[in-house]
């Protein structure tokens, strides 16, 4: 195969995942090496960076995913009007600037650095798929470790959660996270 076929290869495997892809498994069905691979995904970013293409190709955490370039929000959201979604609250914002800054971080230590009870702040981020339960802490009751997720990264447009660990989440407040209302009724 020649770079050209491998290229529409991997831009067809992108778009029909339509999510993440990692370089492994991207590697593994072209049967090509990694490297080549990565080579190959790093001149189609480039290509696809150019003001000619509505899409692009971000890494995320060691995969690739296709996305619609923030220029042209405005014109895709009208594709989902219909479907909208409340955005998150203040306590929201608050467990998973906690969460990002401390993870893996147990409901208890959130709740102690906010001061209240974080239970519908936290089913309102897992619901939306910005955190997953990571697994239990070894102690007595085994509390529940949370994190953040490929979603939240995607969401957000960061590679990897060490990239945003210095940046207050607060700064995020108003971005694809889901249509920021000010009041959403407590989550």
């Amino acid at each position: 195969m020649n770079i050209r076929e491998l290229e529409a290869i991997i831009e067809g495997l992108l778009f029909a995942s339509g999510d993440l892809l990692s370089l492994n498994k991207i590697s593994e069905i072209l049967e090509v090496d990694r490297k080549t691979v990565r080579s190959i995904i790093n001149n189609m970013t480039l290509k696809y960076g150019g003001p000619e293409h509505g899409i692009g190709i971000r890494e995320i955490d060691g995969g690739y995913q296709m996305y619609a370039k923030p220029e042209y929000y405005d014109y895709i959201k009208k594709l989902f009007e219909p479907r909208q979604r409340q955005g998150l609250s203040q306590a929201a914002f608050e467990a998973l600037s906690i969460i990002v800054h401390n993870q893996p971080v147990t409901k208890a230590k959130i709740e102690k650095i906010r001061g209240v009870n974080s239970d519908s702040a936290i089913e309102r981020l897992l619901e939306r798929n910005l955190i997953r339960d990571a697994g239990r802490m070894d102690c007595p009751g085994k509390p529940i470790l949370y994190e953040v997720t490929e979603e939240f990264l995607r969401t957000f447009g960061f590679k990897t959660v060490n990239e945003i660990k210095s940046i207050p989440l607060e700064s995020f407040g108003h971005t694809e996270a889901g249509e920021e209302d000010e009041n959403v009724g407590g989550t």
